[in-house]
């Protein structure tokens, strides 16, 4: 009978444990993390009798806490990276929308400048259509302003968000660190926490959403948290601390740093996973070139129209003024050299913009040893020449070109020699877009005429003709007109044997055929004349001109209805002037102004378009990976109302087994009475 009676009290005891794990399981059902719990038992050990073995009851061994380290591993990487897709999605359809858009893109400002100068050139004396052509030059600089306000405005974001995540690893990564101290203490006595463990592996998942973690577990049940290439966040009860600081060489853009106790290390470009490095992907990715392609589209628009204005004549027969901004001015310079906080000298370097046509879209370093520079192409890491790499005396220009030969469209003026291991990040097109401006406010200045023209005597008996003439080199930008004018007019009088002269039997100083030989009848033969100076025009002359007959070349006086140059203008648009190859002769490299843009656009669209594939990838691979776990470790209500019936029965026999063995009990007692 006693041993009835413990053996019903064990299963009472046992029973009324499983009772309390099922209510435990039911009422943390939307607890998040929460994994479902199993009480388990084993039998106690019997007794032996002359017949054998008799069991004793059973006895409760464990707490099993149902969770697969695999699937938990699985669901914590398919957070990290569906977080990182999605933060990086979230900024780049921004960017993809503001850079396409019909309204707020680049294009259609283009578009509409070109426009007004095909309307200009048609009548290039007519005021309000000049007039036209500053308007739409103001709007298209005022757009590009504004698209790079906006850019620049998401660049703040980012900073932002940057500084609230990190405030996010921090909390987290401390409350990791407690939760590890306090398993530890829990767990000395053999048995696992529950609850903490679900509480921590929660609290990883959360910071997971955040950041990419790698998880290490320890003997004492603790486990070490390392981001980056490996340094620690969490090791046991201690935690590490990010902090976000402006950059050592751009201080509008913030980088991370860790800090473990005194040591302080930069771990930006090692970061991946979660929303930081979602955030500080983008920013590499897409945000960093998006800002110098653009700069770089600005800097080549407003480059090219005011040298092809500086090539030209007004309505007042003055050289063409320049309608955009001076990008080259001395504050302009300056900010395109950021000094590393680091440096010790007081050396103030500028940038000058030498060849918009060859520029690239990359960032530069450029170091100082002491005695040599040394330079760096950022978005390659390739190694540039620098011309010279140890100047004698200062101020000193330096220049620069990569591997093979290829100019990069800057020099930097250093005013004085930097410190020994003084660095300077270079951008030579990085505010270009924020820094274009139109400047011109007159616009009867526009230079719509060439500076020279040609004509044929009325008296020539033959039926030859000579084409308008081109400048096709200058000697200095803008043209020196005076120079022009004082090299001209210029006579051509046929010899009748395949010969140009003025006066006749005077060869022409600096006249050329090309290709070169005699004029010959009937076809069309292209001649350069040099005015001196740097100055060099081209035209052609063709048909049958009879011996005595003349040409001549004058300096364009009073040409107000010329609009041989705003043709040229208008070529530009489809010219291709932006991203040239200058090593590659005999073959047209670059691309025009409406290409390159439409290159930025297409290049943020098809990281757009594959950002949204990856976002549903992850989300899907993130879904089953929470699946697979919830399969395992969730509370399913159904299964725990039927242990609720199962255990209530159990309990029910359990104490029928007790009430057995006290009527046995008391029918033995009364046998005695």
């Amino acid at each position: 009978m006693a041993d009835l009676l413990n053996i019903g009290l064990s299963g009472l005891s046992a029973n009324k444990t499983a009772l309390a794990v099922t209510g435990h399981n039911i009422t943390n059902v939307n607890t998040p993390g929460f994994s479902r719990q199993d009480s388990v038992q084993a039998t106690r050990v019997p007794s032996f009798s002359g017949a054998g073995y008799i069991g004793s009851g059973t006895t409760l061994v464990d707490i099993r806490r149902s969770y697969s380290e695999f699937l938990g591993t699985q669901v914590r990487s398919s957070t990290a990276l569906n977080s990182d897709v999605q933060a990086y999605r979230s900024q780049i359809e921004q960017l993809d929308s503001l850079l396409a858009g019909s309204t707020t893109g680049i294009t259609p400002s283009l578009q509409k400048f070109f426009t007004s100068l095909q309307t200009a050139a048609e009548d290039p004396s007519n005021i309000p259509a000049r007039q036209l052509v500053l308007s739409e030059a103001e709007g298209l600089a005022r757009r590009f302003n504004t698209v790079y306000n906006r850019i620049d405005e998401q660049n703040g974001f980012i900073n932002k968000q940057m500084t609230a995540v990190t405030d996010q690893v921090n909390r987290l990564a401390g409350s990791i660190a407690s939760y590890n101290d306090a398993i530890a203490i829990a767990g000395s006595n053999g048995q696992q926490p529950n609850d903490l463990l679900d509480a921590r592996e929660e609290a990883i998942r959360q910071l997971s959403t955040f950041i990419g973690v790698t998880v290490v577990p320890q003997d004492d049940s603790s486990l070490n948290l390392f981001i980056g290439s490996g340094q620690p966040l969490v090791v046991g009860s201690a935690s590490s601390r990010l902090e976000v600081a402006p950059g050592q060489s751009d201080p509008n853009r913030l980088e991370v740093n860790l800090v473990a106790g005194g040591s302080r290390q930069g771990v930006t470009s090692m970061l991946s996973g979660g929303e930081l490095g979602g955030l500080i992907r983008y920013r590499s990715e897409a945000l960093d070139t998006t800002f110098n392609a653009l700069g770089r589209l600005a800097l080549a628009v407003s480059d090219q129209v005011n040298t092809q204005l500086g090539q030209g004549l007004d309505l007042k027969g003055q050289v063409g003024a320049a309608l955009f901004g001076d990008f080259n001015d001395a504050n302009a310079a300056i900010l395109r050299v950021k000094a590393f906080t680091t440096n010790t000298g007081n050396a103030q370097p500028a940038l000058n913009i030498s060849d918009s046509s060859v520029l690239t879209t990359s960032d530069y370093r450029l170091e100082f040893d002491g005695t040599n520079y040394t330079a760096r192409r950022l978005s390659d890491g390739a190694a540039l020449t620098l011309t010279p790499s140890a100047p004698g005396s200062y101020p000193a220009t330096l220049t620069f070109a990569d591997a093979a030969g290829r100019d990069q469209g800057f020099e930097v003026v250093m005013d004085a020699a930097p410190a020994t291991g003084d660095k300077f990040l270079l951008q030579p097109t990085r505010l270009g877009a924020s820094s274009i401006s139109a400047v011109l406010a007159q616009a009867d200045q526009l230079a719509f005429a060439a500076p020279a023209r040609a004509g044929a005597s009325l008296q020539n008996r033959g039926n030859g003709a000579i084409t308008q003439p081109e400048l096709t080199a200058a000697g200095a930008s803008p043209i020196d007109a005076a120079a022009i004018a004082a090299a001209l007019p210029q006579g051509l009088t046929y010899d009748g044997a395949g010969t140009f002269e003025d006066p006749p039997g005077t060869a022409i100083a600096g006249l050329t055929r090309v290709p070169a030989g005699a004029f010959v009848p009937g076809q069309v033969n292209a001649y350069t004349l040099d005015l001196g100076g740097g100055n060099v025009v081209s035209f052609s002359i063709s048909g049958r001109p009879e011996s005595g007959d003349s040409f001549t070349l004058e300096f364009n006086t009073n040409g107000v209805s010329d609009n041989r140059n705003a043709l040229k203008l208008i070529n530009l648009q489809n010219k291709q002037t932006v991203g040239v190859d200058p090593s590659v002769t005999g073959i047209a490299t670059g691309v025009s102004f409406t290409d390159g843009y439409g290159d930025l656009v297409e290049r943020v669209g098809t990281l757009t378009a594959q950002a949204r594939q990856d976002g549903e990838a992850t989300g899907a691979i993130l879904k089953q990976a929470t699946d697979n776990r919830d399969a395992l470790s969730g509370v399913n209500l159904d299964e725990e109302a039927a242990n609720l019936i199962k255990f209530e029965q159990y309990y029910n026999a359990s104490a029928q087994v007790i009430q057995v063995a006290r009527s046995l009990f008391d029918t033995l007692i009364n046998t005695f009475r």
